[in-house]
């Protein structure tokens, strides 16, 4: 038995738990919010909605929001034009982008604080992931740590 609680306390950090580094990721297409009404009505192939296009280009200047950040591309788009139609179901084919996507933003994310903490990832004792992207199981937190070889 006391063979089992050394290797306990070998394992165990000493002092208090601290957060000692932070990294984020964002997508690397980035849209400025000005120019997001007209993007977005375009790929959507609604131009001739044009109230509706007035109001989202009010919505978008009030929002304070200066860029947006999206892995969603035109191609995409085009790819699957259930995206960007109107009631056409499309969370199965978005999900799907999101549970490729999500873990790799996170693993850049992971490394920038890894490199900024400066130690070795063997030293690393838990890792905190945060997403409002997808809900599935395995989650990103399971496939982030995959991608580091934890």
């Amino acid at each position: 038995m006391a063979l089992v609680d050394e290797i306990r306390k070998a394992q165990r950090a000493r002092g208090p738990a601290m957060v000692l580094t932070i990294g984020t990721a964002v997508p690397v297409n980035c849209f400025y919010q000005a120019d997001y009404p007209d993007y977005f009505f375009r790929v959507t192939k609604t131009e001739n909605l044009t109230e509706l296009k007035a109001k989202f280009k009010r919505i978008c200047q009030k929002s304070m929001i200066n860029k947006r950040y999206m892995h969603l591309t035109e191609e995409m788009i085009k790819e699957n034009p259930e995206i960007g139609s109107f009631m056409t179901p499309s969370l199965n084919v978005r999900q799907d982008i999101v549970l490729a996507e999500v873990p790799k933003l996170g693993k850049e994310a992971a490394l920038k604080a890894i490199q900024e903490w400066g130690h070795p990832m063997s030293k690393i004792t838990h890792l905190v992931f945060c997403t409002t992207s997808g809900v599935h199981m395995p989650g990103a937190d399971y496939q982030l740590a995959n991608l580091l070889g934890l």
